[in-house]
């Protein structure tokens, strides 16, 4: 397991690559899910950008929300994990809407107001770090 800090280069650098907000924070937690990286990066590829056109959640979000799915959910219906599930994910999903005043891709960037509430670096950070809450408790 890495530190918070070096999943937030990992994170980083992922998306300066060119994987969108949603693969760089899900793709930097591979150590801690049963999954290639292949399937991830696929998984999460139309939830970048606001679920592909910045009108939605910002993918930085959806990221942390599907590591901290995969970490929590046994993968049925029978197993009764998804109570739990919900638990872990909606304190990633408070604290960045009281961190950054939206949850939304294109009010976080502006794209309509002109006033940037948070960058993708920084958001990707912060679910980077809400994400880290998720696993240190499991």
């Amino acid at each position: 397991m890495h530190t918070e800090e070096e999943y937030v280069q990992i994170a980083r650098s992922l998306n300066e690559r060119g994987y969108n907000c949603a693969q760089a924070v899900a793709c930097a937690f591979l150590d801690q899910v049963d999954m290639d990286e292949k399937t991830l990066f696929a998984i999460l590829e139309g939830f970048g950008g606001g679920m592909g056109g910045r009108q939605a959640t910002c993918g930085a979000v959806s990221g942390a929300v599907a590591i901290a799915s995969l970490l929590s959910s046994k993968g049925d219906v029978a197993s009764g994990t998804k109570a739990a599930t919900y638990a872990s994910v909606e304190p990633i999903v408070a604290d960045f809407l009281l961190q950054n005043k939206s949850l939304v891709c294109k009010d976080l960037r502006g794209l309509e107001t002109g006033v940037v509430l948070r960058s993708c670096d920084l958001c990707i950070e912060d679910a980077v770090r809400l994400a880290m809450k998720v696993i240190y408790r499991k």
